[in-house]
């Protein structure tokens, strides 16, 4: 559905039912479009170990993973360099 900016804001709770429903709602002024409301996606919840098996490290590459930061590094990644 497409509606002009005008229409939008005197049907908004319309617009926002429409959407709910699984429509896709486009607003446009002076022909342009400038909005779309759409319906969000559903949040994914990550399950745990889904990488299982798939991730491998050394000892080596684990030790140095999950070391404690140097101060020169703590302050690179403080200063958003890192």
């Amino acid at each position: 559905m497409t509606v002009s900016v005008t229409e939008a804001k005197n049907r908004l709770t319309q617009l926002l039912t429409a959407v709910e429903k699984g429509e896709r709602v486009t607003i446009e002024r002076h022909g342009h479009v400038i909005a779309e409301i759409v319906k969000p996606a559903a949040k994914r919840v990550p399950t745990f170990g889904t990488l299982k098996g798939l991730v491998t490290m050394s000892p080596e590459q684990f030790h140095e993973a999950t070391r404690p930061l140097t101060d020169e590094e703590a302050e690179d990644f403080s200063r958003g360099r890192y």
